[in-house]
């Protein structure tokens, strides 16, 4: 019998039919593209669509999940399951859903006395924060109380890297990573820049690499220099619209790594607003981020 509800939201960019598979709850994000409000159905095919409006000139727009949302969310799951929460929620380092929640369990608690919520602020965003969930959903599946999962994941969030790249450097210009100056020099030059998050979950351009190739070879070198046991643990890899290089990234780092396998999904609309199409991003258990 479960002893806790695992909850997140679809910014976990794990798809829909593996959470139902894994009994894993997550709320689905609103956003905004064309004028028109949408719900990410945590779809591939959806997404496919998101990034071909992209291309197309659309800017979409996102808002944080709401401590409304949250209350309302968490009130059906209550009502469904009767079980503690443990919510995993995107790092705060880039969005203030973690702070929203931390209010929303005031106000849901002051309603339902008997209920009880954990929050791990993941300090990941996308898939990093859906290993988390996985994990979570582990746990439980092994008998392990709320504050045993929540203990584990907070002592563990740490040692889950990520390494991004991207070719198209206006959406990184409109989120604030890089200068319109940046931007032209660096499309000029053919600069692939290679981001990751700090400890706290702050998203840093760590170095620049002419040429997409060159980029992933580079985050390939970095990973073998970071990875702890790759033969036990699969590497997860992102995607915003570009499957066909994310499968050859995969057997390239399944093949000189030995991990046991890969998990490829596609980037959602909650990050994909923000990063465009054409964004790699490996995540993997490995040396404790740093500053």
């Amino acid at each position: 019998m479960d002893r806790f509800c695992v909850s997140t939201d679809s910014g976990c960019d794990l798809p829909a039919w593996f959470c139902k598979e894994r009994n894993i709850s997550a709320y689905n994000m609103k956003y905004i593209i064309d004028e028109i409000e949408m719900t990410d159905s945590m779809n591939p095919e959806d997404c496919r669509e998101f990034y071909k409006k992209m291309r197309n000139g659309s800017v979409p727009k996102t808002s944080q999940m709401t401590p409304y949302e949250f209350l309302i969310y968490w009130t059906g799951l209550w009502e469904k399951y009767k079980l503690p929460i443990v919510h995993i929620a995107l790092g705060s380092g880039i969005s203030g859903t973690y702070s929203n929640s931390l209010m929303a369990r005031n106000l849901f608690l002051e309603k339902n006395k008997e209920a009880s919520v954990f929050i791990v602020d993941s300090t990941l965003a996308s898939i990093g924060y859906g290993i988390l969930a996985v994990k979570a959903a582990d746990l439980r599946d092994e008998g392990k109380s709320p504050q045993e999962c929540v203990d584990w994941l907070e002592n563990n969030k740490i040692f889950i890297n990520t390494y991004y790249t991207t070719d198209d450097l206006k959406y990184l210009y409109r989120s604030g990573r890089v200068s319109k100056t940046g931007v032209i020099l660096g499309t000029a030059l053919n600069i692939n820049p290679i981001l990751n998050l700090d400890k706290d979950g702050h998203l840093i351009v760590r170095e620049k690499v002419r040429g997409r190739k060159k980029a992933f070879s580079r985050i390939s070198d970095i990973i073998g220099e970071l990875v702890t046991e790759p033969g036990n643990q699969v590497v997860y890899i992102c995607h915003s619209d570009c499957s066909e290089e994310a499968e050859s990234f995969s057997k390239t780092l399944i093949e000189k790594f030995g991990f046991k396998g890969s998990f490829i999904n596609y980037i959602g609309p909650t990050i994909g607003s923000h990063s465009g199409p054409g964004l790699i991003a490996a995540f993997f258990y490995g040396r404790a981020r740093t500053i």
